[in-house]
Order: C-alpha cells, then structure tokens, then sequence
C-alpha cells in the first residue's frame, strides 16, 4: 500500500462520531444537525427537469474535456460574475465532479513529491482535502494560521524564506471554511507577487463564492483579482468552483477548474487517465444551473434570512459575529469546543462540529480550539430551534 496513507488524519466526522459514542441524546427533542456543510434547501425544479430530460446521454462515455456548450456556459458565467473580458472555454475552463475532487486530483496532477522537502501552503483551519492532497501526493503541508487576533486572516508575511523556496502549491479557501473570511484585493496583490517570486501555484477553492450578505458587494475571486492587477493570461492561478452550495445540487457532483490556460492542459492530460468525465446529463443539468441566477438570488435570500435571525440569538452567549460570507457561523465557547460539542449533543440533541477537528496545532496552538462550527444549512424554522437549544444551554452552563 501507499505509505503515505498512514500519514493521514481521521476525517472531523469519524472524529465527531467517536467523540459522541455512549451518548443518548434526548428522546424528547428531534435531532438538528448543524455539523455537516450539505446544502439543505430544495434543488431548483428546473435543473431537476433538465437532468431529467437528457437521461439519454448515460448510453453515452463522456469526453474528459466535456462538451463545448458546458465549458461555454461556465466561461460566460465567470465573465458576468467577476467582469472579465474574456475566458477561453476550449483552454481555460474544465469541469469537474465537484470541487472536492479537482482539489485534491490537482494535488496529485501538480506536486512533485521527488524534490527534496517539497511542502503545500495551507490555511490552519482548513478543509482537510488540501491536507490529504498534499501528504499522499508527498509533499509536507505547511499551515498558516488564521486565528481571531488577525481577523482570521492569512498572514502570509510569517513564512519563513525557507519554507517559501518549498513551497509548490497554495491552497486558498475565500470565502473561508469554516471563518467566512474573504481575501482582499492587497491580499491576492501580495499571493501573487509572492509566486512570481518562488514559482509557486495558487489553487482558489471558492465554493462558498455565491452566499454572500451585500449584493451590491459580491466577494472578489482569484481570477477577478489577477484581471484587476494585470495578471490577464492568469499566471499560476487556478479556481475550483461547484454548484453544490450556489444551486443545492451537493448530490449532482459538478463544479469547475479555471484559469492558468498552460496548467489546465496538464491537468485535462492527468484527468483523462485518471477517470473522472462528467456525465453529459449531468452537464445539461450544469448548463441549465449556470446559465440562472434567479434560483441563486433565492438561495441568497434564505440564508440572509437565516443569519438575521440567528447570529444576534447565539451572540447573546457566544462570541459570534456575522462572518464576510458562506453559511457557517464560527462560534468561540465558553468550553472547551470538544465538551461543548458533546455536550449540547446530549443534552440538547443539536449536532455542531468542533473547530479542533478543523485545524492542527501549528506553532504551538490550534487555531481551531474554543470554537464550533455551526452550519446554517437545515430551514429557518429548525435553524431557529437550534439556536434557542443553545442558548438555553449556554444559559445553563
């Protein structure tokens, strides 16, 4: 067997499960699980139907490539949402079975696990796919720190030179999971003089890209920032984007990869090893998706509605804040987060996840220590229960 799969950590739900074990919760109260980042709002009918209508296209192997309409769809959609002039959907644009696969498939395509201590920038907490990317692909991941003294930011200032001369690939969640932190426009400015200088990748994981509060005021991607700073041939930089969050279609399993015209051919030539050609029903589905934002703006709408109602509930006992976009509040407890998580599970039966279980400890600290991660995903009336759960539990404590 692969060595490196011994260096891999157990996933936060296995841990979450474990830490739950020998627990009843309460039989008087239905469960509400707010632990899981899966997409609960109803999928739009009219994606369903195209699903649907084209089901003939499963008699059919798929290219790795996909069609010319799909990858047409997502280029003119990238153009209107980040007011780009022009995307070239035959060298710029893949798709992909959703974003957690390109992630960690491009880890395997891009590190060179042969160089002598080759290593992968990541954001501490994380999404434990870069971490795993990064190890089986042999390279060490390297963590940046994103606590609540800095905003939770990244600080890309605290790598060291050495650890730079290493680094191949950076993997960049904004909006963030869990913090909901959006990069800044000087924050992309300094990543990317950052990679001319040591020839790094930057990989944009922006699945959470369309929930955001401000319409007037939609988070800036990787690619709009590398327009606006000149950067128009995309150079070393990637984005990852999926409909799962932006149309609730977690179970369709369909996102994109764009940008660095000259790693995504490498990429496509990886990909048509590795397997992973998107059914070309469900890229009429995908089309039908990007090609509405109608659908997206509802979506927005009841999550904005969700976030009014239950951010000023739980600040009333936990250091909790509406964060800069996505769907998770990420919430400071007065408990160690481990305690307060199994806690509330017994005693209240409502599921949040550990923010431990999101981080390693990295210079001495867990960034993720003392919080929870509380995903506003189920309806506004259970997300409102579950917020009064709290509450009364904080109450008590």
């Amino acid at each position: 067997m692969n060595p490196n799969l011994d260096r891999l950590h157990s996933y936060p739900f296995e841990k979450l499960r474990q830490l739950f074990a020998g627990i009843t919760p309460r039989a008087d109260l239905k469960p509400i699980r707010l632990s899981i980042g899966e997409p609960q709002h109803a999928t739009p009918a009219f994606i369903r139907q195209a699903l649907a209508d084209n089901l003939d296209g499963l008699a059919i192997y798929p290219t790795t490539h996909g069609t010319d309409a799909v990858r047409g769809a997502i280029a003119a959609w990238l153009q209107r949402r980040y007011a780009l002039p022009a995307i070239d959907p035959a060298t710029q644009v893949l798709p992909v079975n959703g974003s957690r696969e390109a992630l960690f498939a491009f880890g395997q395509c891009l590190i060179d696990g042969t160089r002598p201590g080759a290593k992968v920038l990541c954001p501490n907490p994380f999404y434990q796919i870069y971490e795993g990317a990064a190890l089986l692909a042999g390279a060490q991941p390297v963590f940046l720190n994103n606590s609540a003294a800095n905003g939770f930011a990244s600080d890309f200032s605290g790598v060291t030179e050495d650890s730079w001369r290493d680094i191949q690939l950076v993997f960049v969640c904004s909006p963030g999971n869990p913090t909901g932190r959006v990069l800044d426009i000087e924050e992309w400015q300094q990543l990317f003089a950052l990679s001319d200088k040591y020839d790094f990748v930057i990989a944009a994981d922006e699945c959470y890209s369309e929930i955001y509060f401000d319409d007037a005021a939609p988070p800036i991607g990787a690619l709009e920032a590398a327009h606006r700073l000149g950067r128009t041939d995309f150079r070393n930089v990637v984005t990852f984007s999926s409909l799962s969050k932006r149309s609730n279609v977690p179970g369709l399993r369909s996102g994109f990869v764009a940008g660095d015209a000259r790693i995504l051919g490498e990429f496509l030539r990886y990909r048509t090893y590795h397997g992973c050609a998107m059914s070309t029903a469900v890229q009429a589905a995908s089309i039908a998706a990007w090609n509405d934002e109608q659908h997206v703006a509802e979506n927005r709408r009841l999550y904005r509605e969700k976030f009014a109602l239950v951010t000023p509930m739980l600040a009333n006992c936990l250091d909790v804040a509406l964060p800069d976009a996505g769907f998770y509040l990420w919430a400071r407890t007065p408990l160690p987060d481990t305690e307060f998580a199994r806690r509330l599970q017994a005693e209240y039966n409502v599921t949040v996840l550990p923010g431990s279980y999101l981080a390693r400890e990295n210079g001495g600290t867990n960034p993720g220590a003392g919080f929870v991660r509380i995903a506003l995903v189920a309806d506004t009336a259970e997300c409102v229960e579950a917020a009064q759960r709290i509450v009364a539990f904080c109450r008590e404590l």
